[in-house]
């Protein structure tokens, strides 16, 4: 038997989830240039940036069966390349219809990816017996506003965005390499299993996974249709609610993503001090208050102070989420992940193609008060975190 280094290596970790965060968010701040080229309306934009949501939730068990069969490390390598191709591939679409298509493929890689680097994230959790999968979430999160901060100066200095992406594309595959050779052999769940103690952790089947699930899958859901809003929405609010010029819509996006990283930096320590119960209820209500403010915003100072507030209202509930989707009793880590993860990703189907519809109907200010909705839901869900003493740690 050979000897590895230490197999939970966090940085490697962090280098995945960091990649992951970057490879698409450097297409968003584009948005809003390539909705105007098009000219396509708001109804028509919802419609096409659900495609994301749709192609991942195509993969279905596809997830954990490749966690299963291959490990997350080489499932997150080869899922993270795919994922660059096809976003370098946004650079040469000629039409939405071409968006949508590309959309459905990366959001099916991406579902993969998630899986993977979140299982991964788990077992190193329970090794070191603490919270930390919201740092390892903070470090998507700070992947994605360096992608959003490239994307933002590239449209605004008028580079060509085929360049632009290409250029993601070559980067996030050299880091993804660089973080699955750092982190080293990854462990199995049986070992995981038989280190807390040999409780019982078995498959079943895909219906009584999701019941088991559901609980924890509609509070995250609730903090996934505020992360899409963000993604797909903040830079056409900024334009159309703030008369911030088209270019710069990416500021916004980049804003929502400095908070959430900032929240999910310090949301372990929160988590440790006060549980995820009462992190997420405190988070929903910041998400509220922070919905109110960029209803109510007629210029960008009040638009990003709402942002702020939503984006680290939100920080800590999908990595919470995902740590007690670990630990659900009688599935397996990747069957918990991948059920949850796909649950949540019937939402991100679900939200921006219901704002639209809305902003169509209404305007763009009153469709937004979906991050309201969000928030209070957020808030009286949150006792579906509670934990398991003896399974999850920091709560």
């Amino acid at each position: 038997m050979t000897t590895a280094r230490p197999v939970h290596s966090p940085v490697g970790v962090a280098i995945m989830f960091a990649t992951n965060g970057a490879v698409f968010s450097s297409v968003l701040p584009w948005y809003p240039l390539l909705k105007q080229q098009w000219g396509l309306t708001d109804l028509a934009f919802g419609f096409i940036v659900a495609a994301f949501a749709a192609g991942s939730l195509v993969s279905s068990v596809l997830p954990s069966l490749a966690v299963n069969r291959f490990g997350p490390r080489p499932v997150v390598f080869w899922g993270t390349v795919a994922l660059a191709l096809l976003v370098a591939g946004i650079g040469w679409a000629s039409s939405g219809l071409v968006l949508a298509i590309l959309l459905i493929g990366i959001g099916l890689f991406d579902a993969v990816v998630d899986v993977s680097q979140n299982v991964a994230g788990v077992r190193v959790e329970s090794r070191v017996r603490r919270s930390i999968l919201s740092a390892m979430h903070a470090f998507w999160s700070l992947g994605a506003v360096l992608g959003g901060i490239g994307g933002t100066a590239a449209a605004s200095s008028g580079w060509d965005i085929r360049l632009h992406l290409a250029i993601v594309a070559v980067a996030v595959v050299v880091l993804v390499a660089l973080a699955v050779w750092l982190t080293g052999p990854v462990p199995s769940a049986a070992g995981e299993a038989e280190a807390d103690g040999g409780v019982e952790r078995h498959g079943g089947g895909f219906g009584k996974i999701m019941l088991v699930a559901l609980p924890v899958a509609l509070l995250a859901t609730s903090g996934t249709m505020v992360e899409d809003i963000a993604n797909n929405w903040a830079g056409l609010s900024s334009v159309e609610l703030a008369d911030v010029d088209v270019a710069d819509a990416g500021v916004a996006y980049t804003v929502v993503l400095t908070a959430q990283m900032v929240g999910r930096f310090t949301g372990d320590r929160l988590i440790d001090k006060f549980g995820r119960v009462a992190v997420a209820r405190a988070g929903g209500v910041l998400i509220a208050v922070g919905g109110l403010g960029v209803v109510a915003a007629s210029g960008p100072g009040l638009l990003y102070a709402g942002y702020v507030l939503v984006g680290f209202g939100c920080a800590t509930l999908v990595p919470s989420a995902f740590a007690a989707a670990a630990r659900l009793p009688g599935v397996t880590e990747g069957a918990g992940v991948t059920a949850v993860s796909w649950l949540m990703r019937v939402g991100f189907l679900a939200t921006s193609p219901v704002l639209g519809s809305l902003s169509a109907a209404t305007g763009l200010r009153r469709a937004l008060l979906l991050l309201v909705l969000a928030g209070v839901v957020v808030a009286v869900l949150a006792p579906a975190l509670r934990s398991r003493p003896a399974r999850t740690p920091g709560t």
